[in-house]
Protein backbone atom coordinates (compact mmCIF):
# COMPACT_ATOMS: atom_id res chain seq x y z
CA UNK A 1 0.00 0.00 0.00
CA UNK A 2 1.24 3.13 -0.83
CA UNK A 3 0.81 6.31 1.46
CA UNK A 4 0.94 9.70 -0.01
CA UNK A 5 3.22 12.27 1.46
CA UNK A 6 0.90 13.42 4.36
CA UNK A 7 -0.05 10.08 5.47
CA UNK A 8 3.79 9.23 5.32
CA UNK A 9 4.67 11.96 8.01
CA UNK A 10 1.34 11.02 10.21
CA UNK A 11 2.81 7.36 10.46
CA UNK A 12 6.21 8.83 11.13
CA UNK A 13 4.71 11.15 13.70
CA UNK A 14 2.75 8.42 15.58
CA UNK A 15 5.77 5.84 15.21
CA UNK A 16 8.05 8.75 17.17
CA UNK A 17 5.25 8.95 19.79
CA UNK A 18 5.25 5.29 20.09
CA UNK A 19 8.49 5.57 21.63
CA UNK A 20 7.63 7.59 24.18
CA UNK A 21 4.96 5.03 25.57
CA UNK A 22 4.62 3.81 29.50
CA UNK A 23 3.15 -0.06 28.67
CA UNK A 24 5.14 -2.05 31.15
CA UNK A 25 1.72 -4.44 31.54
CA UNK A 26 0.80 -4.65 27.65
CA UNK A 27 4.27 -4.20 26.47
CA UNK A 28 2.96 -2.61 23.26
CA UNK A 29 3.86 0.56 22.88
CA UNK A 30 1.14 2.51 20.63
CA UNK A 31 1.61 6.07 19.11
CA UNK A 32 -0.73 8.03 17.43
CA UNK A 33 -0.66 11.25 15.24
CA UNK A 34 -4.05 13.59 14.71
CA UNK A 35 -4.12 15.82 11.98
CA UNK A 36 -6.49 18.72 12.13
CA UNK A 37 -8.39 20.68 9.26
CA UNK A 38 -5.71 23.32 10.00
CA UNK A 39 -2.80 21.28 8.85
CA UNK A 40 -1.47 21.06 12.20
CA UNK A 41 -0.19 17.62 13.94
CA UNK A 42 -0.87 16.66 17.74
CA UNK A 43 0.76 13.40 18.86
CA UNK A 44 -0.08 10.94 21.94
CA UNK A 45 1.49 7.43 23.61
CA UNK A 46 -0.36 5.12 25.50
CA UNK A 47 0.08 5.82 28.79
CA UNK A 48 -1.07 2.41 31.22
CA UNK A 49 -1.51 2.21 35.16
CA UNK A 50 -1.84 -1.24 37.25
CA UNK A 51 -5.55 0.01 37.76
CA UNK A 52 -6.28 -0.64 34.09
CA UNK A 53 -8.93 1.50 33.79
CA UNK A 54 -7.03 4.62 34.02
CA UNK A 55 -4.91 3.67 30.88
CA UNK A 56 -5.32 5.76 28.55
CA UNK A 57 -5.09 5.17 24.65
CA UNK A 58 -2.73 6.88 22.83
CA UNK A 59 -5.60 8.06 20.05
CA UNK A 60 -7.13 10.00 22.76
CA UNK A 61 -4.02 11.61 24.06
CA UNK A 62 -3.33 12.84 20.49
CA UNK A 63 -7.18 14.00 20.26
CA UNK A 64 -6.79 15.67 23.64
CA UNK A 65 -3.65 16.99 22.93
CA UNK A 66 -5.48 18.93 19.83
CA UNK A 67 -9.02 19.89 21.54
CA UNK A 68 -7.06 21.54 24.25
CA UNK A 69 -5.51 23.82 22.00
CA UNK A 70 -9.12 24.34 20.58
CA UNK A 71 -8.72 22.34 17.93
CA UNK A 72 -11.90 19.82 17.49
CA UNK A 73 -12.41 18.77 13.59
CA UNK A 74 -9.32 15.63 12.53
CA UNK A 75 -9.03 14.70 9.08
CA UNK A 76 -6.47 11.63 9.61
CA UNK A 77 -5.28 9.85 12.61
CA UNK A 78 -2.88 7.99 11.88
CA UNK A 79 -1.69 4.57 14.91
CA UNK A 80 1.29 2.66 15.01
CA UNK A 81 2.54 -0.37 17.23
CA UNK A 82 5.55 -2.39 17.43
CA UNK A 83 3.97 -5.63 17.23
CA UNK A 84 3.44 -8.04 14.82
CA UNK A 85 0.03 -8.10 15.51
CA UNK A 86 -2.53 -5.53 13.91
CA UNK A 87 -3.94 -3.38 16.52
CA UNK A 88 -6.84 -1.50 15.38
CA UNK A 89 -8.61 1.52 17.49
CA UNK A 90 -10.11 0.21 20.53
CA UNK A 91 -13.62 0.77 20.56
CA UNK A 92 -13.44 4.02 23.25
CA UNK A 93 -11.22 5.58 21.02
CA UNK A 94 -13.65 4.62 18.34
CA UNK A 95 -16.41 5.93 19.95
CA UNK A 96 -14.72 9.29 21.04
CA UNK A 97 -13.10 10.16 18.12
CA UNK A 98 -16.44 9.63 15.99
CA UNK A 99 -17.66 12.45 18.31
CA UNK A 100 -15.62 14.54 17.01
CA UNK A 101 -14.72 13.92 13.21
CA UNK A 102 -17.42 10.85 12.41
CA UNK A 103 -15.80 10.73 8.63
CA UNK A 104 -11.95 10.64 10.06
CA UNK A 105 -9.64 8.48 7.72
CA UNK A 106 -7.41 6.16 10.28
CA UNK A 107 -4.37 4.80 9.33
CA UNK A 108 -3.33 2.12 11.78
CA UNK A 109 -0.20 0.35 11.06
CA UNK A 110 2.42 -2.39 12.72
CA UNK A 111 5.89 -3.20 11.92
CA UNK A 112 4.80 -5.09 9.04
CA UNK A 113 1.78 -4.25 7.52
CA UNK A 114 -0.39 -1.06 7.11
CA UNK A 115 -4.33 -0.74 6.68
CA UNK A 116 -6.46 2.36 5.67
CA UNK A 117 -10.06 2.92 7.22
CA UNK A 118 -12.46 5.62 8.38
CA UNK A 119 -14.08 5.98 12.00
CA UNK A 120 -17.35 5.64 10.20
CA UNK A 121 -16.72 1.49 8.54
CA UNK A 122 -14.88 0.75 12.04
CA UNK A 123 -17.65 2.16 14.13
CA UNK A 124 -20.95 2.16 12.05
CA UNK A 125 -23.52 3.30 14.73
CA UNK A 126 -21.90 5.99 16.99
CA UNK A 127 -23.89 6.60 19.53
CA UNK A 128 -24.95 10.09 19.18
CA UNK A 129 -27.45 12.20 21.48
Amino acid sequence: MELNKQEKLLLKKAKEASLKAYAPYSKHQVGAAILTNDNSIYSGCNIENSSYSVSICAERVAAAQAISKGEKKFTLIAIYVNSTKMFPPCGVCRQFLAEFSPDLKVIYANAKEIRLSTIRDLLPDAFSI
